[in-house]
């Protein structure tokens, strides 16, 4: 394909399309298409931003109305029919039903921006500089955000020192240590050496840290600390929410509420750029205008959002994902089977990894995974230390004829590739 101008005029800063070498030209539903015709299930879904999958005609057909209707497209925080549309129907319809009382901040329209006001928030209302967070974390590229992540590349590339984040190893990485123990440590042992933060911020499902499930009674014990310590507790439900996890909200599988969610990718609906913060009441302390942004609730991502969030609600796509999880740990079960030494898997929802670190820790078996799905018609990320995990991440309203042919697809490939 003719790729020469990305590859002269495009910054080397691109990196996905190092793995997809395709000029993509439609899609629809879970399907991407190149400019020669080939087709690919895709398993990636805009890393998390296609949870309906592309160009769902009932979110399109809102989208074009309004678009057609000449209505508002920029109006940075004043007062819009489809703002107003939004929140009533985010409150009265997925809020209230779950029991959630939180105010809605509309911040700059991507994940890093919710993340960077969810902790400038959480430093003015408890005074506090520190923050902690998990081992394996993503939370995203801005420095407030990349202070937070772990990934060692993300974090060269800030080019100063990233400070007022104490990382605390996630529940995972060492068996025998008590996580929630450790912390409180850190909190009363007075010679820890660790200011006690603000906030702890984490996401329920680890997904760029290699799809890492945090267990509920985990969750619970960190919410129960939280309140013990006077400490506010962040999710960040970019990814894993949305229902990717069979719940809207990834936490609720815990029955916790924390004090502020950020969300983004998803919540656009059709792929448009939308970020939220959810706040309990108490806690918005802001004076107008202390973070703000140009592009803060853009129109057109409101439309598409109400639009996503009614067909998640009307089409039940929590409990299709419920029921789909069976299907896909069915296959996941009989990958790990294929070398049941040296491959793992895990996940949940329609959030899962196959973990080939223990083959080697550059990533070269799941490149070469990776490599043999995108030639037989698959699109599937690596994440994780090394990038030694496949990410399978599925659309939602995936039929399970497409589901089950992308999921042969993938254990074809990891069958050859360790064959």
């Amino acid at each position: 394909m003719y790729t020469q101008p990305f590859e002269s005029y495009e910054s080397q800063v691109r990196s996905y399309c190092r793995n997809f070498p395709a000029v993509f030209t439609t899609a629809k539903g879970p399907f991407l298409y190149d400019e020669d015709g080939k087709e690919y299930i895709d398993f990636f879904c805009g890393a998390g931003a296609l949870n309906y999958g592309h160009n769902p005609d009932r979110i399109k057909k809102e989208i074009v109305q309004y678009l057609e209707s000449d209505g508002v497209m920029h109006a940075l925080d004043m007062y819009t029919a489809p703002k107003r549309e939004f929140i009533e129907f985010y409150e009265e319809k997925v809020l209230k039903p779950r029991g959630l009382d939180y105010k809605l901040q509309f911040a700059g329209p991507t994940g890093t921006n919710a993340v960077e006001a969810a902790l400038k928030l959480a430093r003015k209302v408890k005074k506090r500089t520190n923050i902690f967070a998990m081992m394996g974390g993503f939370h995203g590229m801005t420095l407030g955000s990349v202070a937070l992540t772990t990934d060692a590349s993300s974090r060269a590339g800030a080019g100063v020192p990233l400070a007022h984040v104490t990382h605390i190893p996630a529940p995972y990485m060492f068996p025998g240590l008590d996580t929630i123990q450790y912390i409180e440590t850190l909190l009363t042992d007075d010679h820890s050496g660790v200011d006690k933060p603000a906030a702890i911020i984490l996401e329920t499902v680890q997904a760029d840290g290699g799809i890492n499930p945090f267990e509920v009674e985990w969750l619970r014990r960190l919410r129960a600390l939280c309140d013990q310590y006077d400490i506010l507790m962040i999710v960040d439900d970019i990814q894993a929410g949305c229902a990717r996890t069979g719940w809207f909200f990834s936490f609720e599988r815990a029955g916790i509420v924390p004090d502020i969610v950020t969300q983004s990718k998803s919540i656009g609906g059709y792929g448009m750029p939308f970020a939220l913060v959810l706040i309990k009441p108490e806690l918005d302390v802001w004076e107008p205008g202390e973070h703000n942004g140009t592009f803060r609730g853009y129109q057109l991502s409101m439309v598409a959002a109400k639009a996503g969030l009614e067909l998640m609600l009307d089409e039940h796509v929590e409990e299709k994902v419920r029921a789909g999880e069976k299907v896909v740990a069915r296959y996941m079960e009989e990958i790990r089977r294929l070398c049941p030494e040296k491959i793992k898997v895990r996940g949940l929802g329609y959030i899962w990894g196959v973990d080939f670190w223990r083959f080697d820790h550059d990533g070269l078996m799941s490149k070469k995974v990776l490599d043999l799905c995108f030639q037989n018609g698959l699109i599937v990320e690596r994440v994780g230390r090394g990038n030694t995990v496949i990410k399978v991440f599925p659309e939602l309203l995936i039929d399970e004829a497409t589901l089950c042919r992308g999921l042969e697809i993938l254990k074809g490939a990891v069958g050859e590739a360790v064959r």
